[in-house]
């Protein structure tokens, strides 16, 4: 019996690929044989006997050593020639490209192409380098090193595997499927799909889930499973969000979190669920326009951080005393992301020197002057009304009654004319410097806003605002005297580059002794 239910006998051109040096095939194949879960998303197994790729916990009985090629990520394997397999699904593996080894470069680019930076004609990994502040020769070599595969082929792994996802998942028709994915046309889609499995995308539908209703995005949803790599500190995110809330706009009942969606002028829901039993998250979404349930799933992994191996991370920071006892108590910790930048960046504005109650409140007054109404066909729950407002409805927005002082008034202003002007504002640009120093130069944003803009809406892993009282304080419940900004600054040098997080373990220190 082999390693799939894929019985296509078509051995890949090629072995081990440039970059692949650093995975040594022989505890990648005890892994293999142990089914060891704590490497699923890390390693990828393409069988020669078979022509497919695997996660190591695949439940078919493991193929010999000889026939094995092991590679760090999904789009790796599907370069070498390998194609997803049937029963394991790579699709629903835990998405740790963009944190393996150090390179926040890759990490960016990878959140960039999971927004469609490289979908469409006119997209080219060139512009996407110069994106990123590098070359696109530089660009191509991290992308081989951390993930073993060129910028396009993740990209077109991307649209396959998602692709994938909703056919199995799903009962979108093909075509809808086909623009979801980012295929430029229904034609390429059943091509590449043809090349791949040899047979046509609707073969792959499972029967089972002729049993869920047929219809588009808009008219009943689509539910998509979102895995992470454990341990996930659940309620730690569900109480962030929850004490953040906007009225109108979010929604939390029990464990399920809610809010609208605006996009490119359209509106929608999103529905959340934690599964912790299959170490993932349930997510339905009811959107107008399949072409946007790719950006849609990109903020909800941005907002509940699901591709960070925290493992990994933790393992770094907890080398420093001050931290060590933080990671204990809370392993699976993440840092919480913003649904979209622009809102991220008002939330931080609306936040400065109030309480964050205040700031809630100062949201929902808001999005009730100048944000989107929900019809109510729309209103997946009757506390989902309203959209956040996007820049240019602030923009054009009287906040004369606004009750805030002029200067954050004006921020606001400055911040929606600085988002119409440049659109990729907050998005990964550069460094973690140059992104502050960008963000710095709008007329409102000081050091500690702009850095906790890069943090939650840029996704900066190396964010650190040092002068938050929260961070001050939490240090200093460990330290026992609270570290001046200075001080705390040199110390998080060696916390580089997951600074972001070890921001979340002071603050969530801090919380936890103070209320």
């Amino acid at each position: 019996m082999s390693m799939s239910e894929n019985r296509e006998r078509r051995r890949p051109e090629g072995g081990i690929i440039a970059g692949m040096e650093q995975l040594d095939p022989k505890p990648c194949y005890r892994a293999l044989k142990t089914r060891d879960a704590r490497f699923d998303g890390r390693l990828f197994v393409g069988v020669t006997s078979t022509g497919v790729y695997c996660r190591p916990i695949c439940p078919a009985r493991s193929p010999k050593f000889e026939n094995c090629r092991f590679f760090p990520s999904a789009a790796a394997a599907q370069e070498a020639g390998f194609r997803p397999c049937l029963r394991c699904r790579p699709e629903t593996a835990p998405d740790l490209g963009s944190w393996r080894g150090t390179s926040n470069t890759v990490s960016r680019g990878l959140a960039l192409i999971g927004e469609g930076a490289l979908d469409g004609e006119e997209a080219s990994v060139d512009a996407l380098a110069e994106r990123l502040g590098i070359g696109e020769r530089q660009l191509r070599r991290l992308f081989q090193q951390h993930l073993g595969a060129s910028p396009i082929t993740v990209a077109q792994t991307r649209r396959v595997l998602f692709a994938k996802q909703l056919i199995h998942d799903t009962r979108l028709p093909m075509a809808e499927i086909a623009m979801a994915s980012g295929f430029g046309s229904v034609r390429r889609f059943n091509e590449t799909f043809q090349q791949l499995f040899r047979r046509p995308p609707s073969a792959l539908r499972r029967r089972a889930i002729s049993a869920l209703p047929e219809g588009s995005v808009g008219e009943i949803g689509v539910t998509v499973r979102l895995s992470y790599r454990p341990p996930y500190d659940w309620d730690a995110m569900l109480a962030f969000l929850r004490a953040r809330a906007i009225e109108g706009v979010e929604w939390i009942g029990g464990d399920v979190y809610s809010r609208t969606v605006l996009q490119d002028g359209l509106t929608g829901t999103v529905e959340i669920r934690h599964l912790p039993g299959q170490t993932s998250f349930s997510a339905t979404i009811r959107f107008p326009s399949v072409r946007a349930l790719p950006a849609i799933v990109g903020r909800i992994r941005r907002v509940f951080d699901l591709g960070a191996d925290v493992a990994a991370i933790g393992a770094h920071l907890a080398q420093d005393p001050w931290l060590a006892p933080l990671i204990a108590e809370r392993p699976g910790l993440r840092a919480p992301g913003g649904w979209d930048g622009f809102e991220l960046a008002v939330r931080a504005v609306l936040g400065q020197q109030v309480s964050i109650e205040a700031a809630c409140k100062l949201g929902s007054r808001l999005t009730q002057i100048c944000g989107t109404s929900l019809p109510p066909g729309q209103r997946s729950r009757p506390e989902l009304c309203l959209a956040f407002p996007s820049a240019a409805q602030v923009a054009r927005a009287d906040l004369s009654g606004f009750g805030m002082p002029n200067a954050r008034k004006e921020a606001l202003m400055a911040i929606a004319q600085a988002a119409l002007s440049d659109p990729s504002l907050f998005q990964p640009q550069g460094t973690v410097e140059e992104t502050v120093a960008r963000l710095r130069a709008i007329r409102g944003i000081g050091e500690w806003t702009a850095h906790y803009i890069a943090l939650r809406a840029v996704r900066e892993t190396d964010a650190f605002p040092a002068s938050d009282i929260g961070l001050l304080r939490g240090a200093a419940i460990h330290v026992g005297t609270r570290p001046s900004p200075a001080v705390l600054q040199d110390r998080a040098e060696t916390w580089r580059p997951w600074r972001a997080y070890a921001a979340q373990h002071l603050w969530a220190a801090d919380a936890a002794a103070h209320g």
